[in-house]
């Protein structure tokens, strides 16, 4: 996202799985590193490494869908929008997604990204299965019959194995109905119980000043937006509601409407406070963010997620509150985000591993009960961290 920058020792391009496990070998050989480039969306230098830098473009589409089971196949390359078609053509569709359908399914995977509601987890907490390309260049199947491996897989920030395919569970398609509006910051807060448990999805933007709409497409107010929350609410359509292109107030298929433009012109923050903690640490964050105008001018961006079971998942046997806070490209926002990162550990905050944070060895063992069991997988699967970076060896060697 324009951030991080190296130089890998060389860069290959995998037509397929047999190419990816030739190239993997021949690195682990050399005593080279190993990174996956992804759809370079991630703010943290996780993809950065000295070795053998891989590009799995090639590795697109979705190659199998059970309506029966409710499974999809897909290889690692596959962009999220790229599952829309082929699943509702067997009446089928993502449990949930968030605002950016750009990411390749692996990645989003790895980094544990999601959507909102609490009904749903993030995209790792539906991986049934996974192949991974192992150090040695071997392929490795991962699937329910090993639970705590899975577990692993689903969230492993891609320091397992380079992964070539992943099983996915589904749900029968459906349509949504949305509802955009702007709303005071009291009014959330005092119905912060209704809109997260009642609804399929809640999220919200709150703006700080009159500038922050416009930084992320916000627009289609003629009042006045500083310190308004800019609320999305999205239900399930009725099987006789017709479908509607009204701004605000679409209906249409669910691929249709959870998708938002963005312009690639902020560096994110993305941290995750226990679901009950969240209005407490979203109003401390409102009075920081207006104390660090003009440091602080991007949106606060809140949705929920539900809980789920692996490792390293920032929703780990918790629903979350998730607050999302970004820098100005090209200014100098590190005080201002260790001022986020302060302020929300006091909140119990899990990070968002695509994003920027702050997290150190202690405080992964803090806040993650199974950092260790993680680490015990990614040590047998990867003894001598082929896999590993600056970045990630300092946290999970």
């Amino acid at each position: 996202m324009g951030n991080q920058s190296f130089t890998p020792a060389y860069a290959a391009a995998a037509r397929d799985e047999e190419e990816v496990a030739a190239l993997v070998n021949d690195a682990s050989e050399r005593g080279l590193g190993v990174r996956v480039a992804g759809a370079r969306h991630s703010f943290t230098p996780i993809v950065e490494t000295d070795g053998l830098l891989l590009d799995l473009s090639a590795l697109r589409g979705v190659v199998g869908t059970d309506a029966a089971r409710k499974r999809a196949t897909a290889l690692s390359g596959t962009l999220i929008r790229d599952f829309y078609e082929p699943l509702w053509s067997q009446g089928l569709a993502l449990k949930n997604q968030g605002d950016i359908d750009t990411q390749q399914i692996a990645g989003a995977v790895a980094t544990a990204t999601h959507g909102s509601g609490i009904r749903n987890t993030c995209f790792s907490g539906v991986v049934r299965g996974v192949r991974l390309v192992t150090a040695t260049g071997e392929i490795r199947e991962i699937d329910e019959s090993e639970p705590e491996l899975l577990r692993a897989a689903q969230v492993a920030i891609g320091m397992l194995g380079v992964m070539t395919q992943l099983e996915l569970e589904v749900t029968d398609a459906y349509r949504l109905t949305e509802q955009i509006d702007l709303w005071p910051w009291e009014e959330v807060l005092e119905r912060w119980d209704e809109l997260v448990y009642g609804h399929r999805h809640f999220g919200f933007f709150w703006l700080p000043t009159e500038e922050s709409a416009a930084l992320y497409n916000l627009s289609g107010h003629d009042q006045q937006m500083a310190d308004k929350c800019y609320v999305k609410i999205y239900d399930d359509a009725a099987p006789d509601q017709p479908d509607s292109a009204v701004v605000g107030r679409r209906t249409d298929r669910c691929y249709r409407i959870y998708p938002m433009v963005y312009d690639p012109n902020f560096h994110e923050l993305e941290y995750f406070v226990p679901l009950e903690l969240g209005p407490d640490a979203l109003s401390a964050m409102r009075d920081l963010m207006l104390r660090s105008l003009p440091d602080s001018v991007y949106p606060l961006e809140v949705r929920t997620v539900g809980p789920d079971d692996a490792y390293l998942s920032p929703n780990y046997k918790t629903a979350t509150t998730v607050i999302s806070v970004s820098g100005t490209p090209g200014t100098d926002y590190w005080d201002y985000l260790r001022s986020v990162d302060a302020l929300l550990s006091e909140f119990s905050a899990r990070v968002h591993w695509g994003k920027l944070h702050f997290l150190t060895p202690e405080r992964l063992h803090a806040l993650y009960p199974e950092a260790e069991a993680f680490i015990k997988v990614r040590r047998e699967l990867d003894p001598t961290g082929v896999f590993l970076n600056a970045h990630l060896r300092e946290l999970f060697a």
